[in-house]
Formats: C-alpha cells, sequence, structure tokens
C-alpha cells in the first residue's frame, strides 16, 4: 500500500514539469530563446503551457464559439438596421401617399369613385367631408414621426 501511494505522488510530481522558455536580446541585438535564463541579463519567461492539452484545446474551442457568437449578433444587428431603414422608407412612401390624398380631397371639385360594376359615380359633399376625415386621420397616423 505504502508502495502504490509513494509510486502515485512520484507520478504526480513528475507530470506537471514543464520546460521554461527564455527570451532575450543578446548584446549584438539578436533575440535569444532558449530554456535555460540567460547570464546577467534581462529577460522575458515564456509560458505556453502544456501543448496539446485538453484545457488548451477548450480554451480554442471556446474562443471560436465566442468569436461565432459575436458574428451572428453582428448580423442580427446589421439585420435589424436594414429592416429599420426598410421600415422609415415604407412609412415615409405611406405618409406621402396619405398627404397626396388628403390634398386632392381638401382641393375643392368633384371627386369620382368607381363601383362594384365598374361605373363612374361622383361623390356628394356630405361623402367628400367624410373622405377628409379619413384623410385626415391617415396623415395624422402615417405621417406621426415625419
Amino acid at each position: 500500500m505504502k508502495r502504490t501511494i509513494v509510486s502515485a505522488c512520484l507520478l504526480a510530481a513528475c507530470l506537471p514539469a514543464a520546460a521554461q522558455l527564455y527570451k532575450w536580446v543578446d548584446k549584438d541585438g539578436r533575440v535569444t530563446y532558449s530554456d535555460r535564463p540567460p547570464p546577467a541579463a534581462q529577460s522575458k519567461q515564456l509560458d505556453f503551457g502544456p501543448l496539446g492539452s485538453p484545457a488548451a484545446a477548450k480554451s480554442a474551442i471556446d474562443k471560436d464559439k465566442d468569436l461565432e457568437k459575436n458574428r451572428l449578433e453582428a448580423r442580427k444587428k446589421e439585420q435589424a438596421a436594414e429592416d429599420k431603414a426598410r421600415k422609415a422608407q415604407v412609412d415615409e412612401e405611406n405618409c406621402k401617399r396619405a398627404r397626396a390624398y388628403l390634398q386632392t380631397v381638401t382641393a375643392g371639385g368633384r371627386i369620382a369613385t368607381y363601383d362594384e360594376k365598374g361605373e363612374r359615380t361622383l361623390l356628394t359633399d356630405e361623402q367628400i367631408e367624410q373622405e377628409r376625415v379619413k384623410a385626415q386621420k391617415a396623415v395624422d397616423e402615417s405621417c406621426k414621426s415625419s
């Protein structure tokens, strides 16, 4: 039992042993990489972690997922902006049509419509006033933001 525990401890102590990598610039200006620290020089210790470890692979997968998530969010924002612009354009066109119809109804004169048989009939003054009220409501609703 003691041998098993000692063997497990020795094995556990050997696993995390990872080589350190140092980077420094020598007196000639050359960049040098080594597994030993430079003699009497400033160096930067580089830590790559265990290559091919599940943690490294997981972080790369997580980064990829985050990148895809960000792309999807950007596409959604772009689509929402396009939809908003398209809706604004349709609203503007509806407002122009409603104002044009109101102009037609309030300009005076006779207004003709067509019945179910396709025959042209002139509106009476009361019908024109009713159409003017409807047209004014349409302008008020269609041109809220304008």
